[in-house]
């Protein structure tokens, strides 16, 4: 039995007439008759037909389908902010074309050139890790597809983000521990390579100068990611004849693998060492031991901004208008909060 799916064509033939007609059938055009409209709409129906949104869209040179590139889907972070985008985007009837590139460079260029062929309206990604050129981003331009960058962004003016303001978020996040009488603050930072990773260590550069205080580069150590280079910057700083009173985290997860590392090295967390970190993720609020401090950087709100900035510019692409000379930029600010076991997240003014 064909169980192809039924065309204009087949709708076409089995009623006698030409395709032209049955398509005009089903999109109520009064060019032909009432009867002939209802009987071309009936047997659509009976077929099981249904429109080919590709064909349906070429005229206005839209598919619907937006890109969505993000580093890990399985980091509540991202997942978040995929949420976020997914709002916006349902609510204007687009649907998301979804890809991990798994912080790799390979896998980020491969999807790049899979949403180029997807022909999709426009692309929404956060950088990989080892993203330093955007040059294979870059040529989405050439075939007119807008980017917007989120939360991981290029250093680069003339293009569409989204981001936290992390380096003014660090300051106060050290302003907050150095207040409190802690002075050998240490920083688990990120690669190198992350435009995120600068605005932490310039964020903790400055308030060690507000406060006067040398600042010592022992104390900033950098991780991948992993669990062994997490590791390995937990061990050199607790190793140093000073060791630090405080450990700030790149994001959530470097801090839990810090803790672990804590953990097993018999450090009294949050006595002996306190714990601050980034990010601020619900999941963190059901460890043992959360981060003293946490700087909300609102992945969701970042998604939604992305995918109505997108839709933005996509909108005046279909009308016509000129890019302005200035790309589009959404700062946004973090919120410090401090967790006291056993009550809820409190805000700091």
């Amino acid at each position: 039995m064909d169980q192809s799916l039924p065309t204009l064509k087949e709708i076409a033939r089995r009623l006698n007439v030409s395709v032209s007609t049955v398509s005009r059938g089903l999109a109520g055009h009064t060019r032909i008759g009432f009867g002939t409209r209802m009987r071309v709409q009936q047997m659509a129906k009976e077929l099981g037909y249904e429109p080919n949104p590709l064909a349906v869209n070429f005229r206005s040179k839209k598919t619907y389908i937006v890109g969505v590139i993000v580093p890990f889907v399985r980091e509540e972070f991202f997942s978040n902010a995929i949420c976020g985008i997914d709002g916006i985007a349902s609510q204007h009837n687009y649907t998301i074309l979804f890809g991990q590139s798994y912080d790799d460079i390979d896998n980020e260029i491969r999807l790049i050139d899979l949403m180029k062929r997807q022909r999709v309206d426009g692309l929404i990604i956060s950088l990989s890790k080892a993203t330093s050129q955007t040059d294979h981003i870059d040529s989405l331009s050439r075939l007119n597809i807008p980017v917007v960058y989120f939360d991981r962004v290029p250093a680069a003016d003339a293009v569409n983000k989204v981001y936290c303001d992390v380096q003014d978020g660090t300051t106060k996040l050290v302003d907050k521990l150095l207040a409190k009488g802690v002075r050998r603050i240490a920083l688990i930072n990120g690669p190198d390579t992350l435009i995120a990773s600068k605005d932490r260590l310039s964020g903790y550069m400055q308030s060690m100068a507000k406060f006067k205080l040398k600042v010592d580069m022992q104390r900033v150590q950098s991780t991948d990611f992993s669990v062994e280079s997490t590791f390995q910057a937990m061990r050199k700083l607790m190793s140093m004849k000073a060791p630090p009173q405080a450990i700030v985290s790149f994001n959530d997860y470097v801090h839990m693998d810090a803790i672990q590392y804590a953990i097993q090295n018999a450090i009294k967390i949050n006595d002996e060492v306190l714990f601050a970190s980034f990010t601020n993720l619900p999941i963190t609020s059901y460890t043992i031991h959360p981060p003293l401090m946490a700087l909300e950087q609102y992945p969701y709100r970042q998604g939604e901004s992305a995918m109505n900035m997108l839709l933005q510019v996509i909108d005046n692409k279909s009308k016509g208008v000129e890019s302005p000379l200035h790309a589009q930029v959404e700062v946004i600010s973090p919120t410090l909060v401090e967790f006291t076991p056993g009550k809820s997240l409190l805000k700091f003014d």
